[in-house]
């Protein structure tokens, strides 16, 4: 009698969501138990950045992790995956990166160079450095004003959940370059736009307006920038002179693409949602958090959504060439298939820890929806935010048809300690927040897979957020 009651009563704590014997799982079931015990996302991260590594836009390095990510859609049976080509203006960091004070207290820093900047010539580069503290007092400096000279541009970058500083601060490295050299710098050197205080610089990519032609540009890290910044407040006026030494370049047009596949709908006439991730890392690093935890995390959403029943829509992956140097996957997939409605678009490039909140740019225009939604994470501690999501990086198509959009914002609080830095590894991740990352993707993707009505949109939906410009 007492095993009885005690099967009773274990039997009455079993969650309402788990479904009979011999049936598919709930889709609250399948969620629940990627929080507990997912392994597909770790699986993805850690193959991609064991098997492949770095990943710089259009080498041969991003074409091993394409032909890699496509087996291992396939693998956990995936259908209609293949690589779509497409052709890329491709820059390449060299082997040399070499940043000196020559004067008045000589000794070297440590320097990476920035995306699409230009080479030093052989041996090197010296010049006279003008500090800059924002990017804002870099614009007020007088037209001419740094011929011959290299700018040095500051930010007081800071850790924060929503990673809102990275627009604060972002300016120095997406636009620095080509506003210095507008006015005459014969080079640029930025402080690194990250959080962390190690001796990493964080690299990314720059640019340089119409007519401007490309200079040398690098990232000192945080230690290194603020230690010259300590320099020209103990100098006394004295100029403090740089050496530069930088060899990147271009190598032209080079291939890259984009790797897509679909779990199949119950009525493929529906137009699909859409998962965004990019494939690319720079590389510096394996690129675990930026963004092979994303790619992973989206592949196991739909890995469980399939085993909780085939849902009514597609669902589709795309997993993004050649995002970090200028979004070239994003446009040419919009390219080629603007004409295909999505019906919603989400994107996970954000590192690898927990989904604080939920945003939605059809709040006012399907409120049940929205609701529903927030209703449905709110068990993971997922909280309802009132913001009109804008979308991830390669989700040019769904803001080019004003389509739908969802942002699950991830928690950033370390994330630019690690961002485009040698410090973007595997053993950064979190496997339990990742989880819970893949629990409430799952949920979301199973909720929208298996909308019967179109999901209108009401807020006006931008262009890529500046923040997006120059990854």
């Amino acid at each position: 009698m007492n095993r009885t009651l005690a099967a009773l009563f274990a039997l009455s704590l079993a969650p309402l969501s788990t479904a009979a014997v011999g049936q598919a799982p709930t889709l609250e079931a399948q969620a629940d138990q990627a929080l507990a015990s997912d392994t597909v996302a770790w699986d993805f991260v850690e193959g991609i950045t064991t098997e492949v590594g770095p990943r710089q836009a259009g080498t041969e390095a991003e074409a091993r992790a394409r032909a890699w990510a496509v087996e291992w859609l396939k693998a956990k049976g995936f259908a209609n995956v293949a690589d779509e080509p497409f052709m890329m203006d491709t820059w390449v960091p060299g082997d040399i990166a070499r940043a000196r004070v020559t004067g008045p207290f000589a000794q070297d820093l440590v320097v990476l160079p920035l995306g699409n900047s230009a080479a030093t010539h052989a041996g090197g580069i010296e010049g006279e450095v003008v500090f800059f503290r924002t990017v804002d007092e870099l614009r007020a400096a007088p037209a001419g004003s740094l011929k011959g000279k290299i700018a040095y541009i500051s930010h007081q970058m800071r850790p924060a959940q929503d990673g809102s500083h990275y627009g604060f601060a972002g300016p120095a490295r997406w636009v620095g370059a080509g506003i210095a050299a507008s006015k005459g710098a014969i080079a640029t050197v930025i402080k690194s736009v990250g959080t962390d205080y190690h001796r990493n610089p964080h690299t990314g990519g720059t640019s340089f307006p119409e007519g401007v032609k490309p200079t040398p540009a690098g990232a000192l890290s945080l230690p290194d920038a603020e230690n010259l910044e300590r320099m020209f407040a103990r100098a006394g006026g004295r100029p403090i002179t740089l050496k530069l030494e930088l060899n990147p370049r271009q190598l032209g047009q080079t291939r890259s693409g984009n790797v897509v596949g679909e779990v199949v709908g119950r009525n493929p006439s529906l137009p699909p949602v859409l998962l965004a991730c990019h494939i690319d890392s720079w590389w510096n690093a394996p690129g675990a958090f930026d963004d092979g935890a994303g790619c992973g995390i989206i592949a196991a959403a739909m890995f469980h959504v399939k085993q909780s029943g085939q849902p009514l829509r597609t669902i589709r992956v795309l997993m993004a060439g050649a995002e970090e140097t200028g979004l070239w996957g994003s446009q040419a997939y919009s390219k080629a298939h603007l004409e295909e409605p999505i019906a919603v678009g989400l994107e996970s490039d954000f590192g690898a820890d927990r989904i604080w909140r939920f945003d939605s740019n059809f709040r006012e225009t399907n409120p049940a929806l929205h609701k529903r939604i927030a209703s449905a994470v709110a068990r993971f501690g997922v909280s309802a935010g009132t913001d009109a999501a804008t979308g991830g990086a390669d989700l040019n198509i769904v803001r080019d048809q004003k389509g739908a959009l969802i942002d699950l914002q991830q928690d950033g609080t370390r994330y630019f300690d690690l961002h485009h830095t040698p410090d973007d590894t595997l053993d950064k991740i979190d496997i339990v927040q990742l989880r819970q990352n893949v629990a409430v993707w799952t949920q979301v993707v199973g909720i929208l897979a298996n909308e019967e009505t179109a999901i209108p949109t009401g807020t006006p939906v931008p262009a890529a957020p500046a923040i997006m410009q120059a990854q």
